[in-house]
């Protein structure tokens, strides 16, 4: 019945939602400064975990001012504001409603560091109102949401950037540009790896709603619900209203190193998935255990794996990439291109048809050479700087093509994830079209590709 339901939704295309923000006209006017000299000023929404690296690298770039922060749960701005204040010397002001943020025509950009859910709305929205945007990933809930957020830019000659930072790490353009230059030989296939043990989230009985939280803003778009501290604050990721599980959580960044590697820039033509809850009894309804692969039209292949429970490192690596060339094959930590060493292979095919092989380690393609190491993260990562650069960079510009993670980039990564997340909850392999960005002759796999919104908080038809 569910799926009828939604099929039905999507067959349908509703007056209100070819709207926009009510009560927010549309604006293309960019109040955003040309010198390197001006300020821009940023307003921050969303001021949890995500934002609490966010906001330090932010405030390394140059004459950038964090104006306002924004979020729905009052008892957490005090403190931000107080530790912005403290690292900027400048003290923010404070809204609880996003709508305002996007009236002040000092802002010239907004952070998006929101629940998935959020997202696409929140992105459309400050196009519409003539801001640029830094958002964080996945960028969209959905594909058909992707799709909107990267028409928006283009209509409003926007700036959005996708919270994909590998895309400005030092290290990983190192690593990427060796097997650009085919120190590995033909790429065939990148794997990501997501091998995070996660905790039972358990059972939590509805509560009342906090006092300073805007429940039903949190929720927004989503089904409305009974305030439930599972479904709150981060765990809002294991939900599907809300979240996309951990292949939406990490996947963007290493489906979008993957893309990156084989120089891809559209969709794959076949995915296939398994994936479900394992051990653990709870209120979690995204997958703990995941095995995707994206096939494309030319045959290369990108595989992705989610362990939630105890697992061995491949690799030496848990979060990061692995890449396969017919001279051999190498692994990047997500956190530090540098530290993984190149492995060659020397293969030769024996009279008996087996083949045999000698593997040799060669030598580090970094400027640097070390072994693999464990890595200690900075206080500031410096890919999240140098991403935050260059999208002030762009901002001041207007050159959106010169933007290292570019919502195109975003929005295809991303949907990578989606479309993996869809295979895994039909347990079947899928064809999809990358042009119409539609399953091939398979309704019941369309009807994942969008969800129902609740007003007034919809999705606007045509941006």
């Amino acid at each position: 019945m569910q799926d009828i339901n939604r099929r039905s939704f999507i067959s349908k295309s509703t007056a209100a939602s070819a709207g926009v923000i009510v009560g927010l006209p549309i604006v293309t006017k960019s109040y955003a400064k040309s010198s390197p000299n001006d300020t821009i000023n940023i307003a921050m929404i969303g001021t949890r975990i995500r934002w609490q690296k966010l906001f330090p690298a932010l405030a390394n770039v140059p004459n950038v001012r964090i104006v306002t922060l924004c979020d729905i749960d009052q008892r957490l701005l005090p403190e931000a504001v107080s530790a912005v204040e403290a690292l900027t010397g400048h003290k923010p002001k404070t809204e609880t409603e996003y709508r305002k943020v996007l009236e002040d025509k000092h802002i010239d950009a907004v952070v998006i560091s929101t629940p998935n859910h959020w997202h696409a709305l929140q992105t459309i929205w400050a196009c519409q109102a003539g801001k640029d945007v830094y958002v964080e990933k996945p960028v969209s809930h959905t594909i058909v949401e992707g799709r909107k957020m990267v028409e928006a830019a283009r209509k409003y000659n926007r700036v959005v950037q996708a919270g994909t930072q590998s895309r400005s790490s030092t290290g990983m353009i190192d690593a990427i540009k060796f097997l650009h230059e085919g120190r590995l030989g033909e790429l065939y296939m990148v794997k990501g790896l997501c091998l995070k043990p996660r905790a039972s989230i358990g059972h939590t009985i509805d509560s009342e709603i906090p006092i300073g939280v805007n429940w039903d803003t949190f929720l927004g778009p989503a089904p409305y619900r009974p305030f439930n501290e599972n479904r709150f604050h981060y765990k809002w990721h294991w939900f599907w209203d809300t979240g996309n599980g951990d292949l939406g959580n990490q996947g963007p960044h290493q489906t979008d190193i993957a893309r990156w590697a084989l120089n891809i820039r559209t969709h794959p033509i076949k995915i296939s998935g398994v994936g479900k809850i394992y051990v653990w009894d709870s209120d979690q309804e995204t997958p703990n255990t995941q095995h995707i692969e994206f096939e494309y039209e030319d045959g290369r292949i990108i595989q992705f794996e989610v362990r939630g429970m105890a697992s061995n490192p491949e690799a030496g690596i848990r979060i990061g990439n692995i890449y396969f060339g017919h001279k051999g094959w190498m692994g990047t930590n997500h956190t530090d291109g540098r530290t993984s060493q190149v492995h060659y292979t020397d293969i030769k095919l024996q009279p008996n048809g087996f083949s045999s092989y000698k593997e040799e380690i060669g030598p580090i393609f970094s400027d640097k050479p070390r072994d693999v190491v464990d890595y200690v993260k900075p206080e500031v990562e410096e890919a999240l700087i140098l991403h935050f650069q260059n999208f002030i960079d762009c901002v001041r510009s207007r050159k959106w093509q010169d933007l290292n993670g570019e919502i195109l980039d975003g929005h295809l990564s991303s949907s990578l994830c989606h479309l993996g997340n869809i295979a895994c909850r039909l347990n079947r392999t899928l064809e999809f079209n990358p042009n119409s960005e539609k399953f091939v002759n398979d309704e019941e796999a369309d009807s994942y590709l969008t969800k129902m919104y609740r007003a007034p908080y919809l999705l606007p038809e045509k941006v």
